[in-house]
């Protein structure tokens, strides 16, 4: 086929289509989903323009997000990765050996038994330091990866697992500062219609304490593509290494540890995306710093404050997990100490690992068998 060929029949298809009103076609384009979309391209230049405007993709992404609440359709992005041999340090898992990346997208229904697994792309791959990534965290479909599972070899990426494409985030500055402990937060900038990657380092020297260490930030900008220069206005705290994170309220949250004057406290550091600027919350009284507790913080179970998951050990063989959440977010006060599961509750195995709320309310947690599991919480 020619290019007169082809013009002509691109020609003939947008003859058809004049005869549909342009708010019908948008409204009709506005509810099909992406892989739809993306074909619709192919129909003809009109429709192709239309999709690509910025306007329409803002417009699409907000009619999405309205009919996921509507429908109370709930999504869990499940990373599980799979070996013979794994080693535990300073609350970090390592894998030894030949390793299976796997991702499962589970469909959060009563039973909790729908799933399909989703495949890397095949670039990812080849960019790889370490053998499998690590989820830093997903935001309206987007899921953001770090290469840092083992080596530090801090690739980033965002990735679209339903359009199967993925953006490989540039390098960032050198620390020649002796070693680092690397944190990462990803999230959605309602305010500038930007998606963000923060990176928090705390800079480890050895002849400081840990309480010395300091800590400096920078920001990853989807819509510039860039990173900003490494900024030291944050309140003075250590944030260990692949901590996880909580994207709530617009802002990302991290836990974080800073030394007073008589002892050490544990707090959540919260960055709005938006002003990007940071703030701290308070975590409950009750809650001392001990070298034997291992911390985890999540979005609470309806989705509008933090959920934190204390992992500690009381003796070699009585060890708890407890389930804090904040009902008012960023109310010291509320914080709510909703369950206890103790090792009495399972003999002769380890706690099992919580993971974040389901919709109906319930844990979701991963058994020491690697099963999935969910526990109700009252």
């Amino acid at each position: 086929m020619n290019d007169l060929e082809i013009a002509a029949i691109e020609s003939e298809s947008e003859a058809r289509f004049e005869y549909f009103p342009q708010e019908i076609i948008l409204n009709i384009l506005i509810r099909l989903p992406i892989k739809s979309l993306i074909k619709c391209t192919s129909v003809c230049k009109s429709w192709k323009s239309l999709i690509q405007n910025p306007s329409f993709i803002d417009s699409h992404h907000s009619h999405r997000i309205s009919c996921y609440k509507q429908s109370g359709t709930h999504l869990l992005l499940v990373h599980s990765v799979c070996s013979k041999r794994f080693y535990r340090l300073f609350d970090r898992d390592f894998a030894i050996g030949e390793r299976e990346d796997l991702y499962s997208l589970y469909f959060d229904n009563h039973a909790f038994d729908e799933y399909c697994k989703i495949e890397l792309p095949s670039g990812l791959e080849e960019i790889m330091l370490n053998s499998c990534y690590r989820v830093v965290g997903t935001c309206n479909g987007l899921v953001c990866l770090v290469d840092d599972l083992g080596c530090h070899g801090y690739n980033l990426v965002i990735w679209n697992p339903c359009i199967r494409k993925f953006v490989t985030l540039p390098e960032t500055p050198a620390v020649l500062h002796g070693g680092c402990e690397v944190s990462i937060g990803f999230g959605y900038d309602a305010v500038g219609n930007d998606y963000k990657v923060v990176r928090l380092v705390t800079l480890s020297d050895q002849y400081q304490n840990f309480h010395e260490w300091p800590t400096l930030f920078q920001v990853y900008s989807l819509v510039t593509g860039s990173w900003s220069r490494l900024r030291s206005d944050l309140p003075p705290c250590q944030v260990l290494g692949c901590q996880s994170q909580a994207f709530v309220n617009g802002a990302l949250h991290w836990c974080a540890i800073r030394r007073t004057i008589d002892a050490f406290n544990y707090f959540v550091l919260a960055f709005d995306l938006g002003s990007e600027l940071f703030r701290e919350i308070m975590f409950p009284k009750s809650l001392k710093w001990d070298l034997s507790v291992a911390l985890r913080i999540s979005v609470s179970r309806d989705g509008k404050s933090i959920a934190v998951f204390t992992d500690w050990r009381k003796s070699h063989t009585n060890y708890f997990l407890d389930i804090w959440v904040m009902k008012e977010y960023c109310m010291e006060k509320s914080w709510n100490k909703m369950m206890i599961i103790s090792s009495a509750e399972v003999p002769q195995r380890n706690l099992p690992k919580a993971l974040c709320f389901r919709k109906i309310g319930e844990l979701l947690v991963l058994e020491d068998s690697y099963e999935l599991v969910s526990r109700p919480c009252e």
